[in-house]
């Protein structure tokens, strides 16, 4: 009998943030209930009480599951036979952390949007939180859960391209190209150009922490030190558009990082390379269902998702055949459906083997990894990334 047929029932997630209108509530919802593990069954969609209510309504929960503040939701469920037994944050960034801590606090896991907080501190709180809670906590990095991604980790383990000596990460967006603060505000915008409530330097914040946390998953290596340049490449903006640093990694291997939401043209396009003493493995989002592997001396290889000699675990992390498009919402469902696991087993007494979505511990080095570039553009020199002890 499978671990959900045993555990009897879907777990019940409430949702914070996501209203109508909001791609990434789209991507959430579907995605938790996309292989069953999850079923939204209460929520908090929006700042306003009566619009929140209303957009439950409409997205089909019972009208008594639909609430005005989180705090209200938190109470509520926890007197109920049939509460939440998880939360998913997708809100502004400033609102993560005490939505996060309240969660926790309350006996509930947590799946949050990056970043998890808007400074390291605040993470290592909700470190700390976790721990003594014993909870679950999972970090939407949706970039490390397709499989072709998962499969370069797994190569890199086991020694395909050798030691590894240098890695490559880009994020480039087009989304901030133009001066969009001297344009018409819409709610979103405001708090994104508010350098106060996007967090610390706003591009690693939204695209940054993506990059970041990819290299380090699949080289399964944290970063040490960086040597950083942090600004804006539209003249006058107040907030961060485009960092690009030097990176060296705690196995000793270098790296290089450049993420903008600022180039005109750049539409969407993650890349990661690692280059290690045997060769190279090569992953692009515009292909996201193929990596390259090239080692040297060898003819390159194309591997492709669903390709029936890979390992179990990588073929399941898909859902189609190969040739057939598959993208980000697969990739969260896979960290929706893990997280979901753990907890089942957890519960059911089982032990089940570590699995691989993005956890506490990444989310602290993330904000440590932010830190040290804004401490080292300040000093003009090389900057430690601080432990996740801090």
């Amino acid at each position: 009998m499978s671990l959900r047929q045993r555990f009897g029932r879907a777990l019940r997630l409430g949702v914070i943030g996501g209203g109508p209108g909001s791609w990434i509530g789209q991507m959430h919802r579907g995605a938790a209930e996309m292989d069953g593990w999850f079923r939204v069954t209460a929520g908090v969609f929006s700042s306003d009480p009566s619009r929140s209510r209303e957009a439950g309504i409409g997205f089909g929960l019972d009208a008594a599951r639909c609430y005005g503040t989180v705090d209200e939701m938190l109470r509520a469920e926890k007197q109920r036979a049939d509460g939440i037994d998880a939360v998913a944050i997708m809100t502004p960034n400033d609102t993560h952390h005490p939505y996060a801590a309240a969660a926790l606090d309350a006996g509930l896991d947590v799946i949050c949007d990056k970043p998890i907080t808007i400074t390291l501190a605040q993470a290592q709180d909700l470190a700390a939180r976790v721990k003594s809670h014993q909870r679950l906590f999972a970090i939407a990095h949706g970039y490390s859960a397709y499989p072709m991604t998962r499969h370069a980790r797994e190569l890199v383990r086991h020694n395909t391209i050798g030691a590894i000596r240098l890695v490559q990460v880009e994020y480039i967006q087009f989304a901030l190209a133009t001066r969009v603060e001297d344009g018409p505000q819409n709610n979103r915008l405001r708090w994104l150009l508010d350098p106060q409530r996007s967090g610390l330097a706003l591009v690693m914040s939204a695209i940054g922490c993506h990059a970041q946390h990819l290299a380090c998953f699949v080289s399964d290596q944290r970063v040490a030190r960086v040597a950083a340049d942090v600004g804006a490449l539209v003249p006058g903006r107040r907030v961060t558009d485009h960092v690009s640093a030097l990176l060296e990694f705690e196995g000793g291997a270098r790296g290089t990082f450049t993420v903008t939401q600022a180039a005109a043209g750049g539409e969407n396009d993650i890349r990661l390379r690692v280059y290690g003493e045997k060769g190279l493995i090569d992953w692009s989002h515009r292909e996201a269902s193929y990596l390259k592997l090239a080692l040297h001396g060898e003819p390159v290889r194309t591997i492709g998702r669903g390709d029936a000699y890979l390992p179990p675990e990588i073929i399941a992390a898909g859902r189609t055949p190969r040739g057939h498009p598959e993208g980000l919402r697969e990739a969260f469902a896979n960290i929706y459906a893990e997280i979901a696991q753990e907890r089942m087993a957890r519960a059911l007494g089982d032990d089940l083997a570590p699995l691989p979505y993005p956890r506490i511990e990444d989310g602290v080095h993330t904000m440590a990894f932010i830190e040290a570039c804004l401490a080292s553009h300040a000093s003009g020199r090389w900057a430690e990334v601080a432990s996740a002890a801090g």
